[in-house]
């Protein structure tokens, strides 16, 4: 987020290296600062997508500006209800979308959902649904959305996971199933569904056969030669929810700032939505 220097050697090092030449018309250097280009305007409007990962990006956003007063006074808020990048910036500009502007209780709102998303359990994220979050409409929704992604209490799979698993049941046996099932809940996006369902097939008793894992090879992946998906024994166990993934293999992952291992399990509750301790 730094003025560019030579620190920022590779692609993607730098905070601008994805922006379009042309979006920074006028500023002079491609090579700017993102707080050195906030103090250049008069006013901010961080326009913000619906999907729960969204909501992360905001709160990270704001709690990363909180300390620059001379840019949080030019801050609003506004919120869109689809993907702002699926249409034409023509198009965009018509939107007549209200502008909110963003007060120390957005900051404070948005530190503690922050802290609590990275902090070493879930229990800080949970707590947050029983405070008041208003100031940030859509925040309630996506902390129950990742919260849905933890383990489940019974399968031990979260729900993306088990999105994948029914795709495959339903009989949508290519690989390309990642491209759809990631629409159902919209918390992950093609990529992390791509790896969600390498991994389901990686485990040493894996709920599904990818039949060839190599997605890097594009005839597989996009259909001009014959391999499919489909559910073992164990994923038709899950699915019937009648036993546990975790009973059949070692996890190892990351949920925010929580490490998720067997023998720390922080599981979810989907009938009664609470969350499990290990």
């Amino acid at each position: 987020m730094e003025r560019r220097s030579e620190k920022h050697c590779n692609p993607g090092d730098h905070w601008l290296d994805d922006v379009c030449s042309d979006a920074l018309d006028g500023f002079g250097t491609r090579d700017i600062g993102f707080f050195e280009l906030c103090t250049k305007f008069d006013s901010i409007e961080i326009w913000v997508d619906p999907r729960p990962n969204d909501q992360l990006v905001l709160v990270w956003l704001l709690d990363l500006l909180r300390p620059y007063k001379e840019i949080t006074t030019k801050l609003s808020l506004v919120y869109a209800d689809d993907t702002i990048a699926n249409y034409a910036p023509e198009s965009v500009a018509r939107w007549k979308l209200p502008a909110f502007k963003v007060t120390e209780n957005h900051l404070v709102t948005a530190g503690r959902a922050w802290r609590a998303y990275r902090a070493e359990t879930p229990e800080s994220c949970f707590d947050l649904l029983m405070t008041d979050l208003a100031i940030l409409p859509r925040l309630r929704s996506a902390l129950i959305a990742m919260l849905e992604e933890l383990p489940d209490s019974v399968t031990g799979l979260g729900a993306t996971e088990m999105d994948l698993l029914d795709f495959v049941n339903d009989g949508h046996t290519d690989p390309r199933i990642v491209e759809e099932a990631r629409w159902i809940r919209d918390v992950f996006d093609e990529n992390d569904a791509c790896d969600a369902l390498l991994e389901l097939g990686a485990y040493s008793a894996p709920p599904i056969l990818l039949g060839d894992p190599a997605f890097d090879n594009e005839d597989r992946y996009f259909g001009r030669s014959e391999w499919k998906v489909t559910l073992t024994e164990l994923g038709r166990s899950l699915l019937a929810r009648e036993d546990d993934m975790w009973r059949h293999n070692s996890i190892k992952r990351w949920w925010g700032g929580t490490e998720l291992t067997n023998e720390r399990l922080w599981r979810w509750d989907r009938e009664s939505r609470l969350l499990v301790a290990p």
